[in-house]
């Protein structure tokens, strides 16, 4: 306990906003926070706040898994969907498991906050919540009645994905009814592609790899990437194609939302980057699509084109919403 005397001004005002203002959390409900030995710091955090309004809130620290979207323990997955509120401030993403769509499907309230930092987290959730949201949903709703949209870029990106019968998400910290489920640090608009063909070239970073040193050029051909160059991409292909033929699934399309946000080599902040858009490989069913593989990676465009159904929705880098 003796820590927290400690936690900064900014720390204690964000891992309040999470708690109060983004989860929710009433006196008695059962909060479970599941964190790894690295991110404990996090964990406790969480854990405290909540235990100070009254709920009953446990702590699970668990080992780091091997990627992005690889599954709980059982005991840890069995927990999740017995309680009220999660919070999961993990090194890897538990976003797209088996485990966390379960939880969601039973009624838990849900937010994953993979590779989160201490600093990170007291910056990014500084950003004017009302704003944000306001942004997130305007994305969300374009995404939803879009049928096609189309990613392009100065280096030579040219991707269109399929968008029809897809639902998309707003990820704007609105997570205080049963079952709501999202990302903090929030800030995007994002969807499960049906389709994708084309090619995207990444000038931001790539899950699992960093940031980018040159653009990296990927090909995409029948929903699947099928290419990538330099050695980056090649780590990319090897991380992914590991998993089989889902693994190079194209599984989510975003948009960044938040002002407060910069690029870092950190996926979880990058992605959020207000005016960038990301594309993700890998799982999709907990997001809308119909792929389940325990690998999850995004990459990032920084000044991007996209249109939906012809309409512009980020230019240069500007999002137009």
């Amino acid at each position: 306990m003796g820590r927290f005397f400690f936690m900064s001004h900014e720390l204690a005002k964000a891992v309040r906003t999470v708690v109060h203002e983004c989860m929710g959390v009433r006196p008695n409900e059962e909060v479970l926070v599941v964190c790894n030995p690295a991110t404990r710091e996090l964990g406790d955090a969480f854990r405290t706040e909540a235990e100070s309004i009254g709920a009953e809130a446990v702590l699970a620290v668990m080992t780091e898994r091997a990627s992005h979207a690889g599954e709980p323990p059982a005991t840890v997955a069995e927990a999740m969907v017995a309680a009220d509120v999660l919070l999961v401030p993990t090194i890897q993403s538990l976003s797209h498991t088996a485990a966390r769509k379960r939880a969601t499907e039973s009624g838990t309230r849900t937010a994953t906050l993979p590779g989160a930092t201490v600093e990170m987290l007291s910056r990014v959730m500084s950003d004017d919540m009302e704003k944000l949201r306001h942004r997130g949903h305007r994305v969300a709703e374009l995404l939803d009645r879009g049928t096609e949209a189309r990613l392009t870029c100065d280096h030579g990106s040219d991707l269109t994905l399929g968008l029809q019968g897809r639902v998309a998400i707003p990820d704007a910290g609105e997570l205080t009814e049963a079952g709501a489920f999202g990302n903090l640090p929030c800030g995007e608009g994002f969807i499960a592609p049906a389709t994708a063909e084309g090619t995207l070239v990444v000038d931001g970073s790539i899950a699992g790899v960093g940031l980018v040193s040159d653009p990296v050029r990927l090909t995409i051909e029948g929903g699947h990437l099928v290419d990538a160059t330099g050695k980056q991409g090649e780590k990319l292909m090897e991380l992914l194609s590991v998993h089989g033929p889902d693994g190079t699934n194209v599984a989510e399309l975003g948009i960044g939302t938040n002002e407060k946000a910069t690029l870092t080599g950190n996926i979880l902040e990058d992605e959020k980057i207000i005016g960038t858009a990301h594309v993700a490989f890998g799982a999709s069913a907990a997001i809308g699509g119909k792929v389940q593989v325990p690998v999850h990676l995004d990459v990032v465009s920084m000044r991007p084109e996209v249109t939906i159904d012809g309409t512009p929705v980020v230019l240069e880098g500007r999002l137009l919403v």
